[in-house]
């Protein structure tokens, strides 16, 4: 029997059943297959990307933020991206993905973040070609946006807008709610209800300002509450060091079913790599087309500087964040795969910090949680906004949906763990599969960027060139012209112009 079947406290426990029944199918005959063979291809297509330029993808980021006038900076997209990467998933899904599949969860979500690297750049590549100019002067674009204007399919695109805008509108923001709500009872036994209150109050404002404010927000905590996880993470490895090798052994053996002292609570290989790859997906976002919609708001030069950006996002997402809060548990003594609960997952991360540090740090690493979630909340929303600019036109408010992001955080905070996560997986498996599909068949775009890209370094590097922009008109590595006008020879000029204003002041 499903573990994510049985019973949990809170609201929606039966469609939870129903959902979890759809999530196995889904995931375990198509999904996770999809992903990882279509991260394979495009490893291989870019020529293993995440090794080959992973000093670049540094120096994207450390050199991305700037003046970039009333558009986004690279910097402050990928913060947006980091703002719904960095949150539930690194903390409660890792809990989920080792209660349920065992230690060896935690290398399948190592191997969708690695191929999910090179997926991550041809994504968000694709965003940035493909983007179109806001009113407010941001740019919008995404999934939507190049699969209307890349495989000619409005109605896909549509169907795709839907499907993202209920994901990060309501499914996503329960589970973020959810986590807010499990942390605060089990740490302050603050009842879910006055949590629900709470997260009304302080959400409604900030989603009601606009992507902008949303952005100004998360570009200083998401990274800052990053730092602070990572550094309690240190410390408990660093105490726990000589227990290291052991708890890795146990992800190896575990990843195969080849040990049963290992197995989660669903036992075996399956559960291992069905419960790791869900999660991963969950937390790193590669290939389900939510981060593109970040990455096309930010302001660059060359299309390829926010798909390394964002590629980043992912190994700093999986690799790092959620491999800290693996070891977190696996040292700490609390988990124990004979006596694991789904129940307790949602504080699992917790209660292990608190084993090994002291009492104290639960109230740390409830504020963490807490920071991460709504920080992740606000995040979402961005998504959400960028597809509805696609499906009702520019310079609209889009009120509904910011009321559908607070009614969300009000039930999933009294709901049960077992109907968000599940309500999420299904309905992110559905926007992953169409995305993915559609990436895998615009490839050639992102390829034709890269060799572009790649043409005018080396001329960089050979003195012939002083900087890198990108100008689709003419240009012999892409498939066919680039509609839309933000990659003109113009456009290129302006932003020289406005670039070079900016040092001169």
């Amino acid at each position: 029997m499903n573990p994510l079947l049985l019973p949990a406290a809170g609201l929606f426990d039966g469609p939870a059943t129903v959902l979890a029944d759809i999530s196995d199918h889904l995931y375990g005959q198509l999904l996770a297959w999809l992903l990882i063979a279509a991260g394979l291809w495009f490893t291989w297509r870019t020529r293993f990307l995440q090794l080959r330029l992973f000093p670049q993808m540094l120096r994207a980021i450390t050199a991305s933020r700037g003046d970039v006038g009333e558009g986004m900076s690279s910097f402050q997209a990928f913060t947006v991206g980091l703002a719904s990467r960095v949150g539930t998933g690194n903390i409660v899904g890792v809990a989920i993905a080792i209660t349920m599949g065992g230690p060896g969860a935690v290398f399948w979500m190592w191997i969708v973040a690695l191929v999910g690297m090179a997926t991550g750049f041809v994504e968000s590549t694709l965003a940035q070609l493909f983007k179109v100019a806001h009113p407010d002067g941001t740019f919008r674009g995404g999934p939507a946006y190049y699969i209307h204007k890349g495989l000619g399919s409005k109605k896909l695109a549509s169907v795709f807008a839907v499907v993202i805008t209920f994901v990060f509108g309501f499914a996503y923001e329960a589970t973020q709610a959810n986590a807010i709500s499990n942390v605060l009872k089990g740490t302050f036994n603050v009842e879910p209800w006055v949590t629900a209150i709470v997260l009304v109050l302080i959400t409604t404002p900030v989603v009601f300002k606009g992507i902008k404010r949303v952005a100004a927000i998360t570009e200083w905590l998401a990274p800052l509450m990053a730092l602070v996880y990572v550094i309690i993470a240190v410390v408990v490895l660093v105490l726990n060091i000589g227990a290291i090798p052991a708890a890795l052994v146990s992800v190896f053996k575990g990843a195969f079913g080849a040990d049963q002292a290992f197995w989660g609570l669903s036992g075996g290989f399956m559960a291992a790599a069905l419960n790791g790859i869900k999660r991963g997906l969950f937390s790193n976002e590669a290939g389900e087309g939510s981060v593109p919609n970040a990455a096309a708001t930010a302001t660059v030069h060359h299309p390829v500087q926010q798909g390394f950006i964002q590629s980043m996002g992912v190994f700093v997402d999986t690799i790092v964040v959620c491999t800290a809060t693996a070891l977190i548990i696996l040292l700490s003594g609390v988990y124990d795969p004979a006596t694991a609960d789904l129940d307790a997952a949602g504080t699992l991360t917790v209660t292990s910090v608190a084993n090994v540090l002291g009492p104290w740090a639960q109230y740390l690493m409830a504020i963490v949680v807490f920071v991460f979630a709504y920080s992740s909340l606000l995040g979402n929303y961005a998504y959400a906004e960028v597809n509805m600019d696609f499906l009702r036109g520019m310079g609209r408010r889009h009120y509904g949906v910011r009321a559908m992001i607070v009614v969300a955080a009000a039930l999933g905070a009294v709901a049960s763990l077992s109907f968000v996560w599940n309500l999420s997986d299904v309905a992110m498996g559905v926007m992953a599969i169409i995305n993915i599909v559609s990436v895998v068949l615009l490839g050639k775009w992102s390829f034709g960027a890269l060799r572009d890209w790649e043409q005018q370094q080396y001329e960089i590097d050979e003195g012939l060139r002083d900087t890198i922009y990108f100008v689709a008109t003419g240009n012999p590595y892409l498939p066919r012209e680039l509609p839309g006008d933000i990659w003109t020879e113009e456009a290129a000029a302006e932003r020289r112009s406005e670039t070079t204003a900016v040092r001169a002041d």
